[in-house]
């Protein structure tokens, strides 16, 4: 009982093998909840189960993933790019006043400016891609100053008694001495991407991809389908978390034992 009562006091850590029990329970309850309250358009687990089997089954899932998949690595890729020489850039005071409104930008709502993204792109490809990018930046922007920002000043202060110059402390504190961050950041920002292109999908069809599964399926009132859907694109974002967070110790090995303590 002491042990039970203790999942309940704040600030209390448990075991891995405690936590894995208590992620178990949960889901069994929650699913036996779901089940008991599927009546009418929800759809059971049981159904949504059946639903995600054929959904694997069928031949144009894989073609759809890929899609979706391959979109969204490359929104991000030039989304890093982007968001990296902006956020450097925000550390010359030239440049400052423009990063700042990019991070303000973050409280735009794409539907008002899907029509300008149609004019300036040539078709449906680079409309996705521009609005995913356009989505994901500012969010990477303002991530990546909060890291900049709480750098220590002393770290700047040893810099200048080894008589380095501002772009060299720029690089040597800032750009290598924050990688690890900067690829948690990325790690962080990929569910925005990753929640985003089933959005984006939608806007044009032609391509294929997760979205448009999910388009279609809400169009025709396939519940079953949409869950089974809304569970593969959760699933597979907590794997692509996983596999992440794995690269980022694989590159930075010293980020396990800042994580353990």
């Amino acid at each position: 009982m002491k042990k039970i009562a203790n999942l309940f006091e704040p600030l209390r850590i448990v075991n891995k093998k405690t936590f894995t029990i208590l992620i178990v329970v949960e889901v069994i309850l929650a699913l036996v909840m779901w089940q008991a309250a599927g009546v009418g358009l929800i759809p059971s687990p049981v159904k949504v189960g059946k639903s995600i089997m054929d959904i694997i089954a069928s031949k144009e899932f894989i073609d759809d993933l890929f899609s979706s998949l391959g979109l969204t690595l490359k929104g991000m890729f030039y989304s890093i790019l982007i968001a990296l020489v902006l956020s450097y850039l925000a550390l010359i005071p030239f440049f400052k006043p423009i990063t700042t409104f990019i991070t303000k930008c973050r409280y735009l709502t794409l539907t008002g400016l899907i029509f300008l993204f149609t004019l300036l792109t040539q078709n449906g490809h680079q409309l996705k891609l521009s609005l995913l990018i356009f989505g994901i930046v500012p969010f990477f922007v303002t991530s990546l100053l909060s890291i900049f920002v709480n750098i220590n000043t002393q770290e700047f202060d040893l810099c200048k008694t080894l008589r380095m110059n501002n772009w060299q402390a720029l690089w040597e504190v800032v750009i290598l001495g924050r990688l690890d961050q900067v690829f948690e950041v990325m790690r962080q920002n990929f569910a925005i991407s990753w929640m985003m292109i089933t959005m984006v999908e939608g806007l044009s069809m032609s391509e294929g991809g997760l979205g448009t599964m999910l388009i279609k399926s809400n169009k025709y009132i396939d519940l079953g389908k949409v869950f089974g859907i809304l569970f593969l694109i959760l699933m597979l974002g907590i794997l692509f978390d996983f596999l992440l967070g794995q690269i980022r110790l694989w590159f930075f090995p010293y980020t396990k034992t800042q994580t353990s303590k």
